[in-house]
């Protein structure tokens, strides 16, 4: 059977036990009708964002901006309890929208951004719709449940310490690591390289600086709030290239462990 194309419908609108019928407006249902042309019958896949995902019928169509489905199979998957929460120095990047969607096809937990000493320019005061709008449409071609929980941390490096000593997202226990990639951390130190089953197990903090890294009293704070120093190499890496990085090892790590187990 072929892949089913996949459609974001927002949690507040998803069908509830009471009722199978869902309904599709906006960009979602102009894509369905307008561009695929379906027909009433036809069969396409839901998802929330949230865990939530099913098949639904097409029932009928009004319009090109209305589309009335009925549930055929209604399914979830539980809130993950192990990942990667990246806290990302602000960047001018382009780049931006790649990490965005990579960070849905290697299951992060989520992305804050903040601003770094060297940051060019502060993020906004609130996570743009377009942001989100990428990791939807990231998670309609990966086949993810799940989108990353996106932020904005205020406050500088002061906002990451207040942030590492809340709960983690998704997580009534907070943290299980706090850490900062620094290119001062020893290269010779075991304890400075990333430990993939450590990334992969618990909610894990990590903080990234923006292009040019983090300034040393910025380090040296968030060490002083039991952050440690990883090293990812000798070579200085791009913004996004640490942050694959690491999601990166999560994500195989976390994969290798589901597979040891069957």
């Amino acid at each position: 059977m072929p892949r089913l194309n996949s459609y974001h419908l927002p949690p507040g609108l998803w069908p509830g036990p009471e009722s199978p019928h869902a309904r599709l407006e906006g960009p979602e249902a102009r894509h369905l009708l307008g561009v695929l042309r379906a027909k009433p019958g036809d069969t396409l896949r839901l998802f929330d964002g949230q865990g939530r995902f099913g098949l639904f019928t097409l029932a009928s169509a009004i319009g090109k901006d209305r589309a009335d489905l009925l549930a055929q199979s209604l399914d979830s998957e539980p809130r993950p309890t192990s990942g990667l929460v990246l806290a990302l120095g602000w960047n001018k990047s382009s780049r931006r929208d790649w990490v965005l969607e990579k960070a849905v096809e290697l299951d992060a937990l989520g992305l804050l951004f903040w601003a770094a000493a060297r940051s060019q320019g502060e993020p906004p005061p609130v996570v743009k719709d377009s942001w989100r709008e990428k990791c939807v449409q990231a998670a309609k071609q990966c086949g993810s449940a799940w989108l990353p929980e996106l932020g904005i941390v205020a406050g500088g490096v002061e906002g990451l310490v207040r942030v590492a000593a809340e709960p983690g997202i998704g997580y009534d226990g907070g943290y299980a690591g706090l850490y900062m990639l620094d290119e001062a951390a020893p290269l010779d130190s075991v304890d400075a390289l990333p430990d993939p089953l450590r990334l992969a197990t618990g909610k894990n903090l990590v903080v990234i600086g923006p292009e040019g890294g983090l300034e040393r009293r910025e380090a040296e704070r968030l060490a002083r709030a039991g952050f440690q120093a990883l090293s990812l190499g000798p070579r200085p890496l791009r913004w996004e290239t640490a942050a694959l990085y690491c999601l990166g090892l999560a994500h195989f790590a976390a994969r290798t462990r589901e597979h040891s187990r069957t």
